[in-house]
C-alpha cells in the first residue's frame, strides 16, 4: 500500500469546482485521496489519522480542506459519533475506486521478469472460466513464474452495472464478449453452448426440440448475462420454466441427472464434467450464438510491464486451450 504525506499548505479551491465545471487536477493535492478514504471509512478523525500515519491536527486540517473543496461537511456529528452526509456516502465508493486506480497506476513497472518477481494477480471469473481456462493458466504460471500468485474471485452480480469500479480493483475479468464493452480486452478462446439431459431422460432421445425447451423444467445459472444463448430464447418465443437456479456452472450436471430437467452449459465444461453425473450432451435445436471468452482490464494497466506479461501469457494459454479442441481433447 502506498501513502504520501499530506502537505499542510492549503490549495485555493474554487467553489465552482462542484458546479458542473471540470476540475484542474494540476491544482489539486491528490494526496488528499488517501485522507478522504480514511475519513469516510473510519468516520473518525483520530482513527483516520492513525490509519495513514498522520497526527490528529494534520488529519483535522485535511478534513477542513476537503470540506472547503466539496462545500459539504462530509462527516456530521450525531450524538457522540460522526455519520456521513449524503455527499459523503456518495463519495465513499468513488473514493475507494479512485484510490485503487491511483495505487495500481503508481505500482506500474517499466520492466518485469516473471522468473524473479514476487507478486499476486487478481482475476475475476466464473467457475466455468476457472475450470476451462484458469486451471491451465495456473499450470503455466507455476512452470514459468514461481513467484507469481493467482487469485480467482467469483464474478459479482454488479459486474454489468459497475464494470469500471470492478476493473479498477483487479487485474482482469474473464468474461465472454457481448456482456460488457468499452474496455480493452484480450481474446482467449471460443466455445459453444450445448444442453444437458439425464442419460435416462424419459422423453428426450437424440435431439431436443423447441417444444421440449418450452415444456421441460430447467436448471439455470442464475446470472443470465453469462448465457447469451438463453436470451435468444425470447426471440424464439420460448420462456424457460426454471425449476432450479444456481450460481455455479459445475453444479448443473448434478441437478440434471436423474430428472426431467435440462440445462444450458458450455461445451468445454460439459466435457470436463461428463464423468461426474449420468447426463448426456445434446445440441440446441436452434443456432446458438457462439461464446468468445476474453480477459478484460482497466486502461490503467495497458502499459504496465507486469500486466503486459499477464495478458500475453493469458493469450498464449487461450491458444493452447483452442488447440486442445482441435486435437479432440
Amino acid at each position: 500500500m502506498w501513502m504520501i504525506a499530506i502537505h499542510r499548505a492549503d490549495i485555493p479551491w474554487s467553489a465552482s469546482n462542484n458546479k458542473g465545471k471540470r476540475v484542474n487536477l494540476a491544482r489539486l493535492d491528490l494526496n488528499l485521496v488517501v485522507a478522504l478514504r480514511a475519513l469516510l471509512e473510519e468516520r473518525n478523525v483520530t482513527r483516520a489519522g492513525q490509519r495513514v500515519g498522520l497526527s490528529q491536527p494534520a488529519m483535522s486540517a485535511a478534513l477542513a480542506r476537503l470540506r472547503r473543496h466539496f462545500e459539504d461537511d462530509l462527516l456530521s456529528r450525531v450524538g457522540g459519533h460522526y455519520e456521513l452526509t449524503a455527499l459523503g456516502q456518495v463519495l465513499l465508493d468513488r473514493t475507494s475506486t479512485a484510490y485503487d486506480v491511483l495505487e495500481r497506476l503508481f505500482a506500474s513497472q517499466a520492466d518485469f521478469d516473471p522468473t524473479t518477481e514476487n507478486r499476486e494477480f487478481k482475476l475475476v471469473a466464473s467457475d466455468y472460466a476457472v475450470s476451462v481456462f484458469g486451471a491451465e493458466l495456473a499450470r503455466v504460471v507455476h512452470e514459468e513464474a514461481p513467484g507469481i500468485r493467482l487469485r480467482f474471485t467469483q464474478t459479482p452480480p454488479t459486474v454489468v452495472d459497475d464494470t469500471a469500479t470492478l476493473l479498477s480493483r483487479v487485474d482482469g475479468l474473464l468474461m465472454p464478449h457481448g456482456v460488457i464493452s468499452d474496455f480493452p480486452a484480450t481474446d482467449l478462446y471460443d466455445d459453444r453452448w450445448v444442453f444437458l439431459v439425464a442419460q435416462d431422460h424419459p422423453s428426450v432421445e437424440e435431439r431436443l426440440t423447441r417444444q421440449d425447451l418450452a415444456r421441460l423444467p430447467w436448471v439455470t445459472y442464475q446470472r443470465t448475462y453469462d448465457a447469451p444463448a438463453v436470451r435468444q430464447l425470447g426471440m424464439l418465443g420460448v420462456e424457460p420454466h426454471v425449476e432450479v437456479s444456481v450460481d455455479n456452472f459445475q453444479l448443473l450436471p448434478l441437478l440434471v441427472a436423474g430428472t426431467r430437467r435440462i440445462a444450458l452449459i458450455q461445451a468445454r465444461l460439459a466435457r470436463l464434467l461428463a464423468p461426474i453425473a449420468a447426463v448426456r450432451v445434446v445440441d440446441p435445436p436452434y443456432e446458438a450464438v457462439p461464446l468468445q471468452e476474453a480477459m478484460w482490464w482497466h486502461p490503467v494497466h495497458t502499459h504496465d510491464a507486469a500486466h503486459i506479461w499477464l495478458r500475453e501469457t493469458a493469450a498464449r494459454v487461450g491458444r493452447r486451450v483452442a488447440e486442445a479442441e482441435g486435437r479432440g481433447a
